[in-house]
């Protein structure tokens, strides 16, 4: 079932997908945290354009956090969904969100190291992932990446089930995608190595654009 070796040679897969996009003065990548970082690293050095990071954190419900009311991004840029967040009351809403803003702070500083916050005003944004399976973070992010001031919103995967590849195909301006299998199971099942990237992956993948 495998289809990749690894992050980084999905990610060469996937820059040839993109190949249109190379040396355009508008283009900046975005790797979504933390398993896409890697994957676009590859694809903004095979396309010449910079490599940026998009820090998103899901905003769950605090009984079931894989069910999202909302996700923050940088910049204090939120999006809501307000049928699920009626489920919830303001001091519940809010001890989440100050959960989520710390944890989102803290990576930015992290993965940022001094660098300015990411500008996308006016340009086109590729984001990038390791894979869509449920497509909900990945649907936040481009809801994010819009308010933050991207003309144009592209979306990148290596591999996605097509419930996920439909969702976001509403969302994105152009959806980008390796691999589409009609039997998706999960992303790391069509990789050989699917290791948790971490913190210093992350890091060291970013300062090569310094």
């Amino acid at each position: 079932m495998t289809t990749f070796r690894n992050r980084a040679d999905a990610g060469t897969a996937l820059a040839e997908r993109l190949s249109g996009l190379a040396g355009r003065p508008d283009v900046t990548v975005l790797g979504l945290v933390r398993g896409g970082v890697p994957v676009a690293r590859v694809i903004a050095d095979r396309l010449g354009v910079p490599l940026d990071v998009l820090v998103i954190r899901k905003l769950g419900l605090p009984w079931a956090p894989e069910v999202a009311f909302g996700a923050l991004g940088p910049g204090r840029v939120q999006v809501r969904n307000d049928e699920v967040a009626d489920q919830l009351g303001p001091a519940e809403i809010a001890e989440v969100d100050r959960r989520e803003q710390a944890e989102l702070d803290r990576r930015e500083q992290l993965y940022r190291a001094g660098r300015p916050p990411v500008d996308l005003a006016g340009r086109t944004a590729v984001l990038v992932d390791d894979g869509l399976a449920t497509g909900a973070t990945a649907r936040a992010a481009v809801e994010v990446t819009r308010q933050l001031g991207a003309r144009a919103v592209l979306l990148a995967v290596p591999v996605g089930s097509p419930q996920a590849y439909r969702l976001l195909a509403g969302t994105a301006d152009e959806v980008f995608c390796v691999e589409l299998p009609a039997d998706f199971v999960s992303v790391g099942s069509y990789y050989d190595d699917f290791h948790e990237v971490s913190d210093d992956e992350v890091v060291d993948a970013l300062s090569a654009d310094r």
